[in-house]
């Protein structure tokens, strides 16, 4: 339904399930109760006028959480509505990959993508990811160094990890990415990789997700491998080709992006993905 509807909102009664994805908004069954009904079958409820904004919601009536603002792609157009996310706020790791933005403190993830480049996280004080570094370019060596830092930011409303735009190192002047002692020892920590199906974009709303929290990609079509990464706008070309990029401020005009013959948007549940960072 997501990829077919690619609804603007979502509206569900009680809590979501764990799996549901998408811009989803939860009231509580009590105001859908007869007790907040019209007396005139024919007349609207009288949650609607709740539900469309045209009055407050009633203090408690409705759970605490965010809510995505359209599809910019952009974390801060996530707003404070008294509603809900389906994760209630709280991120859980979704695929194996993303377990190494959790961890102990004091530890770096190690991991690999499908075609084996290396990843290290730096887990901070709080258990969460403070920094990765990336040992490709990302077939983008006009836009990043190999290899390449990302900052992992938390301060969202939904809690989710955010990598920022990448920190280049030039001249291969790369300093050491250290680890802190913690009860005496280092620790390091391998993490298996996706599985190509768990790489797979299930629908479009999981693409638009994976570019909202700024995720680099890499992926196949038809023989041909692409890149998508995050500067000031969201980046992408066939893999080291400069002339065939193309900036976009949204993820709905990257899903226009040309694969070969075919629009991104139509095949991008189809295409062979090797890298996500999201």
């Amino acid at each position: 339904m997501l990829r077919r509807i690619e609804p603007e909102k979502i509206i569900c009664y009680k809590k979501p399930f764990p799996e549901m994805q998408g811009n989803i908004e939860f009231v509580d069954y009590e105001l859908s109760s007869w007790r907040y009904m019209n007396d005139d079958p024919y007349a609207p409820s009288k949650y609607a006028k709740y539900i469309c904004g045209e009055e407050s919601v009633p203090i408690g009536s409705l759970k605490s959480g965010y809510v995505v603002s359209g599809n910019d792609g952009d974390y801060n157009s996530i707003i404070q509505t008294g509603m809900g996310s389906a994760y209630g706020g709280q991120w859980k790791p979704a695929k194996l990959e993303d377990e190494r933005f959790l961890g102990e403190p004091g530890e770096i993830k190690i991991s690999y993508d499908k075609k084996g480049n290396r990843i290290d996280t730096k887990i901070g004080e709080d258990g969460r990811a403070t920094r990765e570094r990336h040992y490709t370019d990302h077939n983008k060596p006009w836009a990043h160094t190999n290899p390449h830092d990302h900052a992992i930011r938390w301060d969202n409303p939904t809690g989710h990890p955010d990598p920022q735009g990448p920190i280049n190192y030039p001249e291969n002047n790369v300093p050491e990415f250290k680890q802190y002692w913690r009860q005496s020892y280092m620790k390091s920590t391998v993490v298996q990789s996706n599985s190509f199906e768990e790489n797979r974009f299930k629908t479009i709303s999981d693409f638009k997700d994976c570019m909202r929290w700024h995720g680099e990609v890499e992926f196949e079509w038809n023989g041909q491998n692409y890149s998508i990464t995050h500067l000031d706008k969201i980046s992408i070309s066939e893999a080291n080709k400069q002339e065939t990029e193309k900036l976009c401020s949204t993820a709905d005009e990257v899903l226009e992006y040309k694969v070969g013959d075919d629009r991104l948007r139509d095949v991008i549940t189809q295409v062979t993905v090797w890298s996500r960072t999201i």
